[in-house]
């Protein structure tokens, strides 16, 4: 079997860690609305977070425009190229809005986003109850849809690796699987 291009090793460990944040916002979120027992924990750990992830998408851009990916399949159907593309471009935007809509919301409350310490960012919005309000939804509406987007990430993974066998999932993976390996003679 041929070896499949693969990202490189930064791309791939940006890619997990950030999948593995990701996937832990989403579920400290859910904590958020549904526990008020550990709300303020949550939250103290949800802030600074959203501002990792922040960073984090903003390195990754940047190295995703010096390093592209590796190629999708030529065999791989127009339609299925757009998705691909167009699923990737609104994961990307967001990683950046939700940080971004969160920090906005908490301005906008009057609440400082306190990564460490007596550190904290600065406000970006005005005090405005009614714009609070606003963001405060399009931010769980934001989650909800990056949730989603999620999930059907995660199963055209699965389909591409465990159906399609065309590479796409192995040029993510952090190993190479025994049929790739390279056969070494004594």
């Amino acid at each position: 079997m041929a070896r499949h291009p693969q990202f490189t090793a930064f791309a791939r460990l940006l890619h997990w860690a950030m999948a593995a944040l990701i996937l832990a916002m989403l579920l400290i979120g859910i904590g958020m609305v549904g526990s008020l027992g550990n709300y303020g924990r949550l939250v103290a750990i949800h802030k600074p977070l959203g501002m990792v992830i922040l960073v984090l998408v903003a390195v990754r851009l940047v190295y995703r425009l010096v390093q592209p990916p590796p190629p999708l399949p030529r065999a791989m159907p127009g339609w299925q190229r757009f998705f691909a593309h167009a699923s990737h471009v609104l994961l990307y935007l967001l990683m950046f809005a939700l940080p971004l809509v969160g920090w906005g919301m908490l301005s906008a409350a009057g609440y400082p986003i306190v990564l460490y310490g007596a550190w904290q960012l600065p406000s970006i919005l005005p005090l405005d109850v009614m714009l609070y309000a606003w963001l405060r939804c399009a931010h769980t509406v934001l989650a909800f849809l990056l949730f989603f987007l999620f999930l059907a990430h995660l199963g055209a993974a699965l389909l591409h690796g465990l159906v399609f066998r065309d590479g796409v999932l192995q040029s993510m993976l952090p190993w190479r699987s025994r049929a790739e390996r390279p056969t070494v003679h004594p």
